[in-house]
């Protein structure tokens, strides 16, 4: 009994796994706090696929964004530049990590700046899933393990 009030103390707590009825699953979405002024902000997060299929994150949107974007970050020389890309690959069975320094979403035009401990809402397409909603944490620094799961 004692594990299975645990147990449910745990999933009341941690509620933040954003799920669409195909298998897909978003863990810790999150962005940093923007200053005063700034028109862009970056996403991140870990996107699981418990599906038998690939599928593939092909877009997103919210509220609070003009437009979003795919992009990866790659090197150029001795410079580091962000491109556009069609979208991200996520394994049948498998998972696609959306990380500082690799592969983010860009939250373009923002109508006011991500203060931290807020949550940033958007909906992101897949071509097999379809739409799953998710909220991003605002934050400095990414959410630690068993954080801020959505």
């Amino acid at each position: 009994m004692r594990f299975f009030l645990l147990m449910v103390l745990f999933s009341v707590s941690c509620p933040l796994i954003a799920q669409s009825g195909s298998g897909i699953e978003i863990e810790n979405p999150w962005s940093r706090a923007t200053t005063p002024g700034a028109k862009i902000a970056a996403g991140y997060m870990v996107i699981r696929n418990k599906s038998a299929a690939p599928d593939r994150l092909i877009g997103a949107s919210s509220p609070l964004a003009g437009r979003m974007e795919t992009h990866v970050t790659v090197r150029d020389g001795e410079i580091m530049r962000m491109r556009q890309v069609k979208g991200y690959d996520v394994p049948a069975k498998g998972s696609f990590e959306a990380k500082p320094g690799g592969a983010h979403l860009m939250f373009i035009d923002i109508k006011r700046p991500f203060k931290e401990g807020e949550r940033i809402p958007a909906t992101l397409r897949f071509e097999k899933a379809g739409e799953v909603k998710v909220e991003f944490q605002v934050g400095r620094e990414a959410p630690s393990a068993g954080h801020g799961h959505q």
